[in-house]
């Protein structure tokens, strides 16, 4: 199972997720997060360096120069779309890097295969988040309902997000979806925001292997 861990913004915590041989790395590129990477680690440092981990940048309805930039500064393998972008700025985006889309599920019953299809051509893995009160999408740290997926064809790997902590081992382990590829874990994860505890992170890790 894939482990995507998010909000990093120490370079020597990258280090240590390729240490542990975490698949993916999120960089929040997002001015009102409080998890921005800006200033926080040296681009070229970064794009100087060889972690077999993929580094994904993380957006939220930006300019797609900005985007384009930050790929080039860093030396990002992917990039993660939180906003409303559209399934024509993800197929472009496509051809320099892989994009993670993300969807936000509240309570409401959307057709989340209606949903997402406008972006079955354009996008090389979905990711689903819990939809907040207020309608922003992600960090809200709580979980959405999980069976919703179950019943949904979706046909290109997903991850699963929000509120994701240790306490969920067993249950991401009874979670059955034949395009499930792993989850992605943030702010249970943390001593404080963008910075990760490495003993958790590999709590999970180890506990999704047994």
């Amino acid at each position: 199972m894939n482990i995507k861990v998010c909000g990093i913004t120490q370079y020597k915590q990258l280090q240590q997720l390729d240490g542990l041989n975490v698949d993916f790395a999120g960089l929040i590129f997002h001015p009102g997060s409080p998890r921005n990477v800006d200033g926080k680690i040296n681009p070229t440092q970064l794009k100087d360096s060889d972690f077999d981990l993929k580094i994904t940048g993380v957006f939220l309805d930006a300019e797609m120069i900005d985007i384009l930039t930050a790929i080039d500064d860093y030396g990002l393998d992917v990039v993660q779309l939180h906003g409303n972008e559209t399934p024509e700025m993800c197929d472009d985006l496509s051809e320099e890097v892989e994009v993670i889309k993300v969807f936000s599920l509240g309570d409401d019953e959307a057709d989340i295969d209606a949903m997402i299809a406008p972006y079955d051509a354009v996008c090389d893995y979905y990711l689903f988040d819990t939809k907040a009160a207020d309608g922003a999408t992600g960090g809200t740290g709580k979980k959405f309902d999980w069976k919703r997926l179950a019943k949904a064809k979706i046909e290109k790997p997903f991850f699963l997000s929000g509120g994701i902590s240790v306490d969920d081992i067993d249950a991401i382990k009874k979670f059955k979806h034949p395009d499930f590829l792993g989850i992605d874990i943030n702010s249970r994860f943390e001593k404080e925001p963008g910075v990760k505890d490495m003993a958790l992170v590999l709590q999970i890790k180890q506990g999704l292997k047994k």
